[in-house]
């Protein structure tokens, strides 16, 4: 099977070393996030596993760590000017979240539809929220536009090294708690979080199978790396906003062919049950991509028997009304 080439001089290959300088500067701002070994998920699953908790920090989604470590990187001058960035909800919590930290301003574009939990908390960290576009590409093609007319720095959900090493940070705890994981899933939206776990897991142990996981209704990345050219779709279909992007970005591309072993689709339906059972099993709260990674592993789950299985649950961001639908949907 073929791979989309990769482009070293223009995407060079993170390293450990880049998730360790990540977790020196994020560390005072940013506590560990617990893994869990939850006996009736495993029970469940037929096997071991390990979740890794990051819907419970400060922003309820693994992306606050890239954010925070991003922000600290920036020069007087850019903190001075803000930054802009586009995203359905945890990207931008993560922006505000740092910019808040940090002193600067921070302008957000979502989607006119986007989830309002997040547009909300995204406000109330004193970011300006934008609303444009039926989806987040293009929220995204708006946010590019506006921060080149006022010269503010646009921060990429996934061509930005930073981001990739500060949320391998997550990865790094988990390893170093669990460093006997034999499958790692991670959710893939943009891609930044199953390329961090790739660094690190590609460190820790190449042994390691790294396996990212997208929604079915939204396809773009697992087609293009799975038809080795690059894939645009015209619409996506999928509740799980965290994984709704129409098109897959460059770096993720260029980088996945040396630190993913495979990704893979879950349909919406393996996505709302795993909602599910992660409440019922682990008692947290997952939001539809957050659930991504335990959908996998539920499909999976023949050939996972016997060993150890890590899963990222990597948001928590949830309405009450998305939530009540799914169980009614399933039945409580």
């Amino acid at each position: 099977m073929s791979r989309p080439e990769s482009s070293p001089t223009d995407w060079p290959i993170p390293v450990l070393a880049d998730v360790l300088r990540a977790r020196k500067a994020i560390a005072p701002l940013l506590p560990p996030t617990p893994a869990i070994e939850p006996p009736a998920l495993a029970r469940a699953l037929g096997t071991r596993t390990v979740l890794k908790c990051e819907n419970l920090n400060p922003t309820g989604a693994f992306k606050v760590r890239g954010g925070v470590y991003l922000l600290s990187t920036l020069d007087a001058d850019e903190r001075a000017r803000g930054v802009v960035a586009a995203s359905t909800g945890n990207h931008g919590q993560s922006v505000a979240y740092a910019a808040r930290l940090f002193g600067t301003r921070a302008s957000v574009f979502m989607p006119e539809a986007a989830n309002p939990l997040k547009a909300e908390a995204i406000a109330a960290m004193g970011a300006e929220v934008i609303r444009t576009g039926r989806d987040f590409d293009a929220a995204r093609l708006a946010a590019e536009e506006y921060a080149e007319q006022h010269g503010r720095r646009y921060i990429h959900s996934s061509n930005e090294p930073h981001l990739v090493a500060g949320v391998a940070t997550a990865t790094l705890e988990l390893l170093e708690a669990f460093p006997e994981i034999d499958v790692l899933f991670v959710p893939v939206g943009g891609g930044s979080g199953v390329l961090g776990a790739g660094v690190v897991a590609r460190a820790v142990n190449p042994a390691i199978r790294v396996i990212g996981v997208q929604a079915e209704g939204a396809p773009a990345v697992y087609r293009s790396w799975r038809e080795g050219r690059r894939i645009v779709t015209e619409n996506v279909t999928t509740f799980a906003e965290g994984l709704a992007t129409r098109e897959p970005f460059a770096m993720p591309l260029a980088l996945f062919p040396h630190l993913v072993d495979e990704l893979m689709l879950v349909d919406d339906a393996a996505i709302a049950g795993a909602i599910r059972l992660i409440l019922e099993t682990t008692r947290q709260v997952a939001e539809g991509a957050g659930a991504a990674s335990v959908a996998a592993a539920m499909t999976r789950r023949d050939e996972l028997a016997g060993r150890t299985v890590g899963m990222i649950l990597s948001g928590g961001n949830i309405t009450g009304e998305q939530l009540r639908g799914i169980l009614d949907q399933l039945g409580t």
